[in-house]
């Protein structure tokens, strides 16, 4: 098949298609016309590329997985070397719900010290003499 076909079976454009080849990680194959031409094979590098940067893989991240392929594996991570980059990525991602755990339990610690907060203002409102609430625009809640 031709690059357009390609980029159209696999849900991508042509410039990304190129950009690929420019990175080795699809093959650079041409016709006798020159055209570049493609296989099915090809069409499953790229689903295996495509589904790995879903998941939040870098394009270098991916090339061991098209390695696998490439080397006449039915799957691309049934190599060591992908085996290692999924490791590797589950260890990035461990560490990004630890610190995205970390603030959030910070934002909740300062939405609850918010509240009361604004509970003790409004207690002393109620007060003869306390302060006037203020609403969020600045106006008066009364």
């Amino acid at each position: 098949m031709r690059i357009g076909e390609l980029a159209a079976r696999s849900g991508t454009t042509t410039r990304t298609l190129r950009y690929y080849e420019s990175r080795g990680l699809l093959p650079a194959r041409r016709g006798d016309n020159g055209y570049r031409t493609y296989d099915e094979t090809d069409l499953t590098l790229l689903r295996q590329i495509r589904t790995l940067q879903d998941f939040g893989f870098d394009l270098e991240e991916t090339r061991p997985f098209v390695e696998c392929l490439r080397a006449g594996h039915p799957s691309g991570d049934a190599c060591p070397a992908s085996l290692a980059v999924y490791r590797s990525k589950l260890a990035e991602l461990d560490t990004l719900i630890a610190e995205l755990g970390a603030v959030r339990r910070k934002v909740a610690g300062e939405l609850e010290r918010a509240e009361r907060t604004r509970d003790r203002l409004s207690a002393e409102a109620e007060v003869p003499g306390g302060p006037e609430p203020v609403c969020e625009l600045g106006g008066r809640t009364s």
